[in-house]
């Protein structure tokens, strides 16, 4: 009997080209059904049991019953990492309220952790809806990520990037999304699968060309990939998925509005 399928789904951003172009370039593409979403979508389908595997934000573990980190890779920074940021018009102290991303968790709880352990401001929280970056202005701010933030940084006169700031306050990295089962799945597999995520990431000059006449350059793309998104998950991201899962856990209750 041939075998199941494994579903697999990952992210949709120009930050994940890597592990897409070493999926699509291995034989476990034919081992898979593969689909790319936004964060969001990525943890309510791994969440559903809609699928088996994904590249999904760390701040939805918690609310799994069984999980297992297969994998060697990450979509991590240390530093800057450029595509996730809270806009604004004013600095920080001036904030009133605040839009919420609603394509990740993981951003939306890092923004909260950082006001309320690291900036000390309390704005108003707002749960964002599609558009709502045209919401940013005056003293309501927003967190935007992924590829919509390259073409915003002219937009807004401040932009405090949220790994940036991560790093300012703790000296770790920041841990985006890991590659997240829901059960156990074969080793055989596992081990293809690290493969081919370690193929793509050392590709990224052809990886870049398959990515001729995207909406940003080949050198920023490449700037992006190799020096703002950190992919290995090592023993220091391991620390800092751990403490900001400590500092989720100890923050002041937040109420978010619809």
């Amino acid at each position: 009997m041939k075998a199941q399928k494994i579903k697999v789904s990952a992210v949709s951003y120009l930050n994940t080209l890597p592990f897409v172009y070493g999926i699509n370039n291995s034989e476990l593409i034919d081992e898979i059904h593969f689909s790319l979403d936004i964060p969001s979508d990525c943890a309510k389908k791994l969440l559903t049991g809609e699928v088996d595997l994904g590249l999904v934000p760390i701040a939805i573990i918690p609310q799994l019953e069984e999980y297992h980190i297969i994998s060697d890779y990450c979509i991590g920074a240390e530093g800057k990492v450029d595509s996730v940021a809270l806009f604004s018009d004013v600095p920080l102290d001036e904030i009133e309220s605040i839009y919420l991303d609603y394509q990740s968790k993981t951003s939306v709880n890092l923004v909260q952790v950082l006001a309320n352990k690291y900036w000390k401001i309390s704005p108003k929280w707002i749960k964002a809806t599609e558009g709502f970056e045209n919401e940013i202005k005056g003293k309501t701010a927003g967190v935007i990520i992924g590829d919509r933030t390259f073409k915003l940084s002219a937009t807004f006169k401040y932009k405090y990037d949220l790994a940036e700031e991560w790093f300012k306050f703790t000296g770790l990295p920041f841990v985006f999304a890991c590659w997240i089962s829901n059960k156990e799945l074969p080793k055989p597999f596992i081990q293809k699968f690290n493969n081919a995520l370690k193929q793509g990431v050392n590709s990224i000059d052809n990886v870049i060309l398959n990515n001729k006449g995207g909406n940003i350059s080949e050198d920023v793309l490449k700037q992006y990939l190799t020096k703002n998104i950190s992919y290995f998950l090592d023993d220091n991201k391991q620390k800092a998925i751990k403490t900001f899962f400590e500092y989720q856990e100890s923050k002041e209750e937040i109420n978010i509005e619809p």
